[in-house]
């Protein structure tokens, strides 16, 4: 295996972050991959039912030849063909994130020279895991601005533990893809969100939104926060908050859970972006993990800064300089702002 990617799954945060961005890379290079040590430090060790979609995902869009590619593995090898765009379908299961499966694939197959659609069903607002709402309002916007066609529409959705929510996604083969520069965020011009519910009553939503809006108007007056009724399978509630600022935008959200009352959720996504707010980066920590990789493969160098240095954003750099020859520097120490340069080299 002298020409394979070797890649310890135990290193930096030791979670699926490891797997999905080696996959990625995996596809994006068509360099076979060996992974091993799969989260071998988590309470539940190896491979779960969402890491194991986001295998077979990646499988499925390549053609690629895998093997230990089942429950529990912490283990497998990886060996991609070309990228197959076309119309697929992967279910979970269980309320594992539909999210991070779509994060493994979506940039591979918008790559491709031809359109694709996906439709993933499982978790779509689950704990440790972007959120649809994320990805559709804060992390598909930075992807557009670079050059990605991507749609994301959301179907159903999924909640802890029912899960059975459904996303479909709409990509279009990217353009050449531009640098970002978010260094300076500039003043904050105002703060939207959404407060949402789905088979509870309307009622929490509103105490969601009437929380969150005593705790930001005094410190951007033109806050608004919209309440919606989403279907889905089981119940389930969640704000989300983003700031605007003339450079950059950040975005945080909570979950609700049986016992925790409408209002400490409000107050989970506020202590968020207020954290934010009393420092100088534009974007959120999880941007800034998840920008790293996209923008390796830019026409040019990118800049932005952080308002955490995050184990995931850590170990996502270590992952991507495996595969690439690009020069990745990140200014500043773990848990503390920072600043990221990034300089593809190829």
């Amino acid at each position: 295996m002298n020409n394979w990617i070797e890649i310890d799954g135990s290193q930096g945060e030791g979670g699926g972050q490891v797997l999905r961005t080696s996959l990625s890379l995996s596809l994006i290079t068509g360099k076979p991959l060996h992974l091993f040590n799969i989260r071998s430090r988590r309470s539940k060790p190896g491979l779960q039912p969402q890491h194991l979609t986001a295998v077979r995902a990646a499988a499925a869009i390549s053609g690629a030849e895998v093997t230990s590619a089942s429950l529990g593995s912490q283990e497998l090898t990886f060996l991609p063909h070309e990228i197959r765009p076309g119309s697929y379908r992967f279910d979970i299961g269980t309320a594992g994130a539909t999210t991070l499966v779509l994060q493994t694939i979506l940039i591979p197959l918008s790559l491709a020279k031809k359109a694709a659609t996906l439709t993933l069903t499982g978790g779509t607002h689950v704990p440790w895991s972007p959120n649809f709402h994320y990805l559709d309002l804060q992390w598909s916007p930075y992807l557009q601005e670079m050059g990605f066609n991507t749609r994301l529409i959301l179907e159903k959705a999924g909640f802890y533990p029912q899960g059975g929510g459904s996303i479909q996604v709409i990509l279009r083969p990217a353009r050449s893809l531009q640098p970002l520069q978010l260094s300076e965020r500039g003043a904050l011009l105002r703060i939207q969100g959404l407060s949402a519910v789905a088979n509870l009553d309307d009622e929490i939503a509103l105490r969601q939104k009437h929380q969150a809006l005593r705790r930001l108007e005094p410190l951007c007056r033109d806050t608004k926060i919209k309440t919606l009724s989403l279907p889905s399978m089981g119940k389930g509630t969640f704000i989300l908050l983003v700031a605007e600022f003339e450079q950059g935008s950040a975005c945080y959200s909570a979950l609700g859970e049986k016992g925790k009352p409408a209002e400490k959720v409000a107050d989970e996504a506020c202590d968020s972006l207020q954290f934010l707010l009393n420092r100088r980066a534009g974007i959120d920590e999880y941007l800034a993990d998840q920008l790293l990789l996209p923008l390796v493969l830019a026409q040019g160098p990118s800049k932005f800064a952080a308002p955490r240095i995050t184990g995931h954003l850590l170990t996502n750099a270590e992952v991507i300089r495996k595969f690439l020859p690009v020069e990745i520097t990140i200014d500043g120490e773990p848990d503390q702002e920072g600043r990221i340069s990034i300089h593809p080299g190829g």
